[in-house]
C-alpha cells in the first residue's frame, strides 16, 4: 500500500524497497496537526536533524555544514513549504475591519461615485419616458429657453466686466511710482477700496438694469462675487508688496527709519498663538542682528515661494491674464505648474460640465419648478396661517431630494469640473479646491472643506487681516458676518428679495457650533455628521421655499 501511495527507492546496503521520506510540509498545518495529537510520528520524523534522507529537490548538507549554509537550507526549505497547498482550500482569517467601519484606513470609495451618476442616468431616461407619455417630447423646455435668453448680451458682459477688473494694474502701478500721498500705505487703499465698491455696485445693478432671467443672473451674480475677490486679492497683496519694498529701500539709511520687525500675517496654516511668539524672539535681539535680520525677511517677502519671481517683475498684463484665469482666490507671485495641458482630460472635463448642466436644467424642470408654481397658485387661495404652513411643510418636503441632487452637481460642476478645466488650460498644479466636507461634524469644519479657495481668501484677508487688530472672536465673527452679507447678495440677485432667510441662517451656525463642540456633544462624530447632512438638506429646501413662496 504504501508503494502505492509513495516513490519508492532502493537502500543498496540491504537491497529493500523503501518509500522516500515524507518531504516537509505547511508549518502551520504540521503545527496544528502535532498540537491535537494527529500525526505525531510523521512530524517526529521530520525534526529529525540531519537525517540524511533527501527530498529529491536540494542535495543533504553535510554534518560539519558552517552556520550559514545551514540557515540558508532552512530558508529554502520553508520557503518551498509555503508554497504547498492542502488539499481542501482553506480560507485566511485576519482581525480585519469592514471597509465603513470608523476605524477602517479604507478610502476608496469611487464605486459609490459610478453609482451616482448611474442613478442620475436612471433619472433621466425615466424622466424622458414619462414626458413622452404625457406630451410626445422627451424634455419640457421652460427653462432651457431661460438658459438661451439673450445668452450673446451675457457673454458681452461678462468680458466687458472681466477687463474692468484690469484696471487694479495701472492702479497699483500708479501707487508704487508715488512720492507721496498716493502711497499704498496712505492713500492709494482707500483708493483702490472706492473703485472695488464702485465696480461691485454697477455689476450687481447691471443685470436688473437690463431685466435679465434669474439663471443669467445665477452666473452672473457669483461670477461678480468671484472677480471681486481676485482683484481684491491682487490689489491689496500687491500694495503689502509695494510697502515692503519702500520699507527695504528706506533700510538702506537706517538712521531715519523705523527698524522693528515686519508685520507676519497669519497663513492658512500658521498657529496664530506663534506670531506673537516670534515677535518676542525678534525683539530680544541687538540692534545690528535686527536689521540685518529685518532687511532678509523684506527681501524674502519680495520674492516668490518658488524662488524665480521677485516683485516687480510681476506687474504685466500677462501675468494678471494668467491669475484671472487661474482657479485661485488668492494671488501669489508664482504658482506650482504641471508640464503640459492634457487636452484629453480637459475635453472630459469640460463635456462634464455641459453635462451637470444638463442634468441640473433636468432636476430643475422636471421636481423643483412644479412644486413651486404648485405652491404659489395655492398660497394665492388660501388665507388661513395653519394653511399656509401646512403648503409650506409639503413644499419643503418635496425639495428635499431633488435639492440633495441639486447640491451634488453644483459642486461637482464648480470643484470638480470647472475648476479642474481651468487647471488644466493654465497648468495650475494645485487641485486641492475640496476635502471630505461630507464627513463634516459642524459647520466650521464644513466652511474649511468644502470651498477651499474661498476659505483661504477669507482666512487670508478677512480673518488674517483683522487678527492683529481684534481679538480671536471678534475676527471670527467678521468672518461669518461678510461671507452670510456675501450670500444674502446673492440669494437677493437671484430672487429679486431681500429676505434676510440666508443671513439669519449662517449667523445661527456659530451658535450651533459652540453647541456642538461642547463636552457632551464634541466627541460624537456620527451624530455631529447626521445633524450637518439633516440641516444640510432641510436648510437648501427650507431657503428655496421662503425665498421664492413669502
Amino acid at each position: 500500500m504504501a508503494s502505492s501511495t509513495s516513490p519508492q527507492r532502493h537502500d543498496a546496503a540491504d537491497g529493500i524497497l523503501r518509500p522516500r521520506p515524507l518531504k516537509h510540509g505547511n508549518p502551520g498545518v504540521l503545527r496544528a496537526q502535532g498540537e491535537n495529537g494527529n500525526h505525531r510520528a510523521a512530524l517526529g520524523r521530520l525534526d529529525l536533524p540531519n537525517s540524511g534522507m533527501s527530498s529529491g529537490r536540494s542535495t543533504p548538507l553535510p554534518p560539519d555544514a558552517p552556520p550559514s549554509a545551514v540557515s540558508i537550507s532552512s530558508a529554502r526549505k520553508q520557503k518551498r513549504a509555503q508554497q504547498k497547498h492542502r488539499l481542501f482550500p482553506t480560507i485566511d482569517y485576519a482581525a480585519r475591519l469592514s471597509h465603513f467601519d470608523p476605524k477602517s484606513e479604507y478610502r476608496d470609495f469611487r464605486g459609490f461615485f459610478v453609482l451616482f451618476w448611474i442613478g442620475l442616468a436612471i433619472m433621466v431616461i425615466t424622466t424622458m419616458l414619462r414626458n413622452i407619455k404625457d406630451t410626445g417630447f422627451p424634455f419640457r423646455v421652460g427653462v432651457w429657453a431661460l438658459l438661451t435668453e439673450r445668452v450673446w448680451q451675457l457673454a458681452l458682459t461678462d468680458g466687458v466686466m472681466i477687463a474692468s477688473t484690469a484696471l487694479s494694474l495701472p492702479l497699483h502701478r500708479m501707487f508704487r511710482n508715488s512720492k507721496g500721498w498716493l502711497w499704498w500705505e496712505k492713500g492709494g487703499m482707500a483708493v483702490q477700496s472706492v473703485y472695488q465698491a464702485l465696480w461691485l455696485i454697477l455689476w450687481i445693478n447691471w443685470p436688473f438694469m437690463l431685466g435679465w432671467t434669474w439663471t443669467a443672473q445665477v452666473f452672473f451674480t457669483l461670477h461678480t462675487i468671484t472677480l471681486l475677490m481676485k482683484m481684491h486679492s491682487y490689489a491689496f497683496y500687491n500694495g503689502h508688496l509695494s510697502t515692503t519694498e519702500h520699507r527695504l529701500s528706506a533700510l538702506d539709511n537706517p538712521e531715519n527709519v523705523s527698524t522693528a520687525a515686519a508685520v507676519r500675517y497669519p497663513r492658512s496654516i500658521t498657529n496664530l498663538d506663534e506670531i506673537n511668539a516670534e515677535k518676542e524672539k525678534k525683539e530680544n535681539k541687538d540692534n545690528d542682528e535686527a536689521l540685518q535680520e529685518l532687511r532678509e525677511d523684506l527681501a524674502l517677502e519680495l520674492t516668490s515661494p518658488l524662488g524665480q519671481v521677485t516683485y516687480p517683475q510681476n506687474l504685466t498684463l500677462y501675468n494678471y491674464a494668467d491669475y484671472i484665469l487661474c482657479p485661485t482666490l488668492c494671488y501669489e507671485l508664482e504658482y506650482p505648474r504641471t508640464e503640459r495641458t492634457q487636452y484629453l482630460e480637459l475635453f472630459w472635463k469640460t463635456l462634464a460640465v455641459f453635462g451637470c448642466i444638463f442634468l441640473l436644467t433636468i432636476t430643475s424642470e422636471e421636481f423643483i419648478v412644479p412644486v413651486l408654481h404648485d405652491a404659489s397658485l395655492r398660497l394665492n387661495t388660501i388665507h388661513s396661517t395653519s394653511e399656509t404652513l401646512l403648503i409650506l411643510s409639503e413644499s419643503i418636503s418635496l425639495l428635499l431630494f431633488p435639492f440633495m441632487v441639486t447640491f451634488l452637481l453644483v459642486f461637482l460642476v464648480i470643484f470638480e469640473y470647472v475648476l479642474g478645466a481651468f487647471a488644466e488650460i493654465t497648468c495650475f498644479a494645485d487641485r486641492h479646491f475640496y476635502s471630505d466636507w461630507w464627513n463634516s461634524c459642524d459647520w466650521l469644519e464644513f466652511s474649511r472643506e468644502w470651498n477651499i479657495p474661498v476659505h483661504h481668501f477669507l482666512r487670508r484677508h478677512v480673518y488674517g487681516a483683522s487678527r492683529p487688530y481684534m481679538s480671536r472672536n471678534m475676527s471670527t465673527l467678521i468672518t461669518f458676518l461678510l461671507s452670510a452679507l456675501g450670500h444674502e447678495l446673492v440669494m437677493g440677485c437671484i430672487t429679486k428679495k431681500l429676505r434676510g432667510y440666508g443671513f439669519l441662517a449662517q449667523m445661527l451656525q456659530l451658535p450651533i457650533v459652540a453647541l456642538q463642540r461642547t463636552k457632551a456633544v464634541k466627541g460624537k462624530r456620527l451624530f455631529n455628521n447626521i445633524c450637518f447632512w439633516i440641516s444640510m438638506i432641510l436648510g437648501l429646501s427650507m431657503m428655496c421655499a421662503l425665498y421664492v413662496l413669502v
